[in-house]
This record gives structure tokens, C-alpha cells and sequence, in this order.
């Protein structure tokens, strides 16, 4: 996977995003950006072992469930990050579904569309993160 430059950049991203949340975030940016990083190394392990499949289900599974936390975040907590990660997740979903009810469309576009929703979910944390460290900074928390 990581052989590829725009697979390099996009850990590099990655781990940026989540250093910055852990550190700078609040409750909800730090939970959101550990379930997005464990959902990351989840499906870098299932991956490769559905690389033969002809659907993957664990991936669904897991992208399932990172919908689940997205959605738990935006009920829970007044931020408009998780609505729209949560938002971008459901598409990603809705690519597997796609791809499970065999619809006739190109399956590199699905993974096209899956990846690009990976950088702006990455994006919406890094958003919600800057808000939330500037909303401290101005209440002198921080």
C-alpha cells in the first residue's frame, strides 16, 4: 500500500491530522480522530487479506462503523465537524453498497470516490480541531 506516492503523503497526512488533534483538539476531536487512526490501521490489515475477495466485507464493516462513531459525535456534542464527516463517511458507505448490489459502474471510480472522502473526513477533523483550540485560546484556557 505504501508504495505508492500518494498513499505515502496520505499517511503523512494522517498522522499530522491526528498529532494535531491529540494534541490541540478537544474530547470530541481526539475521539474522532482515534476511531478515524484505528479505523486507518484496521483497514490496512483487512486489506490485505480481502485483496482476493471479490467484496469486502471488512472493510464495509469497519467503514460501518466509523459511520456509527460520526453519527454518536454529531448527536452527542454541539460541533458541526462530525455532521459533516459523518456526512462524507455515508458516502463511502454508500460506495460499498454499490459495489455489494454489483451496480453497474466502473469500481475504480468507487475507490476514487472513497479515497477523496478519506482527505476531506481528514480535513473536517483538522477544521474542527483548529476551532476548537481557537475557541480555548480566546476563552483563555489555553
Amino acid at each position: 500500500m505504501f508504495n505508492m506516492l500518494y498513499a505515502q503523503i496520505g499517511a503523512i497526512v494522517m498522522i499530522a491530522m491526528c498529532i494535531f488533534a491529540f494534541l490541540k483538539g478537544g474530547d470530541v476531536e481526539r475521539i474522532g480522530a482515534g476511531a478515524y487512526l484505528l479505523a486507518w490501521f484496521a483497514s490496512i490489515l483487512v486489506q490485505g487479506d480481502t485483496a482476493t475477495a471479490a467484496i469486502p466485507y471488512g472493510m464495509f464493516l469497519i467503514d460501518l462503523m466509523v459511520l456509527a462513531v460520526f453519527v454518536a459525535l454529531s448527536w452527542r456534542y454541539r460541533r458541526t465537524w462530525p455532521v459533516w464527516a459523518a456526512g462524507l463517511q455515508l458516502m463511502t458507505v454508500m460506495s460499498h453498497i454499490l459495489i455489494m448490489t454489483d451496480a453497474r459502474l466502473p469500481i475504480t471510480s468507487l475507490y476514487t470516490v472513497m479515497n477523496l472522502v478519506s482527505y476531506l473526513i481528514i480535513g473536517c477533523i483538522t477544521v474542527g480541531t483548529f476551532w476548537a483550540w481557537q475557541e480555548r485560546r480566546a476563552a483563555g484556557l489555553e
